[in-house]
């Protein structure tokens, strides 16, 4: 019996739309649905605990904390930029 090869397993969690919808679509749900479903670092305790509750809403499984972030990441790209700016100001003061 000839081992099995990764044919037809590209498209990850976004296989359940069969061919419709194109490749490039399907892998721009499957990576999102990747970055969503994973865990990240917590902001208040540093375990590695936080999932996605709802839409833009991450909580700790181990504190309890709950804080409002991106849709698919709890921390986005222009947060990431504020935080960066309001220290620089924080440190000239």
């Amino acid at each position: 019996m000839a081992k099995q090869t990764t044919k037809g397993r590209k498209s990850r969690s976004a296989a359940r739309f069969g061919p419709r919808y194109g490749r490039k679509s399907r892998k721009l749900v499957a990576d999102s649905e990747e970055k969503s479903k994973a865990s990240y670092d917590c902001p208040s305790c540093n375990r590695n605990r936080v999932t996605r509750t709802s839409t833009a809403i991450w909580s700790c499984s181990k504190c309890g904390y709950t804080f409002a972030g991106g849709s698919f990441l709890p921390e986005t790209s222009l947060g990431r930029s504020v935080l960066r700016s309001l220290k620089k100001t924080l440190e000239a003061d």
